[in-house]
């Protein structure tokens, strides 16, 4: 199989592709990685790093992001689904019939270089112009989708009319000929399954519904030096970071760091996008602090260095004058397990969170979280039992469940449990990628097509 992905490692999708890359040869599947990278930010992105131990080749935006216009470039960068006003992704609804050939013809030579037409199944994430680049060079072989919730952000916006993204009605037929050409369709829960049916005209019977899942030997409960932990990524090596400045410039925001090992610490991981409604938490948490009873920190990890929306999470703190919210700045996916086992609850705000694989992780190693109850998180957390569901950018909602998760250990215990449970019976990765395999199988053998 060649799984490919457009973007360089940064967010969950590259975490996906890599759990199942990983796991898939005990079913009898080899794996080759085709990925975009970045060798410019002291590892972070850099694809032979992340998929280190993997079969990968790349396409790598080192000398495009050094350019003018990185989508112009001879290998150009990657564009993106969001529309993030000065980003050197821009949004591929932007991009016109020049820009995209460009991306086309750079990801043909890599499908080429990877052996993509003497693969038995291609492996597409996400909707992209790697579709295109595998239709011309390797049209007889199957291809797998897999949908990981961004591209129909993109398609709803362009469905809503209030993009002006000048080439927005090619670019949404042009992802409905690429989702058809697929033999089967994966999407990250039913609520996606619906979404895409309607977005894309896809036949319920391509779909399967593969929700994304955790390491059970990386994310379990174990046990930290919390003052340790905290002192290290807060004080010691920081990674903090705000806009123009180098990670490590914002050891924390605000507070007393030797608090932690003793506070109920509250922990957000995310990307700084204004879907992922960071500044609404901090908002959110300090009305809740003025409530609650013992000492409590909110702790944000995440926001890949110098790529944000809106206002910083450090800018709030300041806007607002919030106490005890410390930043710890962006870390590989191997040290989230120490962070998670260092917290007591999980934060997401995010309003348009397409699966949040982070929730799931969390419980997994018995940190019962809090969510908002749409998309994704809507299916994960189980509300009252593994978890608390609250309305979307509902900030009275949400100081109240942070309130309600730090005051009363005894029932956070008790959600934890259920949560740790309730991730091991239907998230962990083992069970989800013998499903994928099954599928596979099914799909070389042309039982779907």
């Amino acid at each position: 199989m060649v799984s490919a992905l457009l973007f360089f490692p940064r967010g969950g999708s590259a975490h996906v592709a890599r759990a199942l890359a990983t796991a898939l040869p005990d079913h009898g599947w080899d794996v080759t990685i085709v990925s975009g990278t970045r060798s410019d930010s002291n590892g972070r992105g850099d694809a032979h790093r992340f998929y280190a131990g993997l079969d990968t080749h790349t396409v790598d935006f080192t000398n495009a992001l050094a350019s003018t216009d990185p989508l112009i470039a001879p290998v150009p960068m990657h564009p993106s689904f969001e529309d993030r006003p000065g980003a050197p992704d821009r949004v591929m609804a932007s991009l016109d019939e020049d820009a995209f050939e460009r991306q086309v013809a750079a990801w043909s030579d890599a499908l080429e270089r990877a052996g993509a037409a003497g693969a038995d199944v291609l492996h597409l994430h996400h909707l992209t112009p790697i579709n295109e680049a595998a239709r011309r060079v390797a049209p007889a072989v199957p291809v797998v989708g897999h949908l990981h919730g961004t591209e129909l952000l993109m398609l709803e916006a362009i469905e809503e009319g209030g993009s002006g993204w000048p080439h927005a009605a090619v670019w949404a037929e042009r992802m409905r000929e690429w989702a058809a050409r697929c033999d089967r369709v994966l999407l990250l829960s039913e609520t996606a399954e619906r979404r895409a049916e309607r977005l894309l005209g896809l036949d319920a019977s391509r779909c399967l519904v593969l929700s994304n899942g955790f390491d059970p030997d990386a994310f379990g409960p174990r046990e930290v030096n919390r003052a340790a932990h905290w002192r290290r990524h807060l004080v010691d090596e920081p990674q903090g970071w705000r806009p123009g400045r180098e990670p490590g410039s914002v050891a924390y925001a605000a507070g007393d760091v030797a608090r932690l090992a003793e506070a109920t610490v509250l922990t957000s991981v995310g990307r700084f996008t204004a879907v992922k409604r960071t500044p609404l938490l901090i908002e959110a948490f300090a009305d809740a602090r003025k409530r609650v009873r013992p000492p409590a920190a909110l702790v944000v990890v995440g926001g890949h260095p110098d790529e944000w929306e809106g206002e910083h999470p450090a800018e709030t703190v300041e806007r607002i004058g919030a106490e005890d919210v410390f930043l710890a700045g962006w870390h590989e996916h191997d040290e989230l397990p120490a962070f998670l086992n260092a917290s007591d609850v999980f934060a997401l705000a995010s309003v348009r969170e397409q699966f949040g694989q982070v929730l799931v992780e969390a419980m997994a190693c018995g940190v019962p979280p809090i969510a908002v109850d749409c998309f994704g998180p809507g299916e994960i957390v189980r509300d009252g039992e593994t978890g608390w569901l609250v309305e979307p950018d509902d900030r009275d909602q949400l100081a109240d469940a942070i309130v309600a998760a730090i005051d009363d250990p005894g029932e956070r215990a008790r959600r934890a449990d259920a949560a740790r449970r309730d991730a091991n019976d239907r998230f962990s990765w083992p069970v989800l990628t013998g499903l994928l395999a099954r599928t596979l199988d099914e799909v070389v053998a042309g039982g779907v097509r």
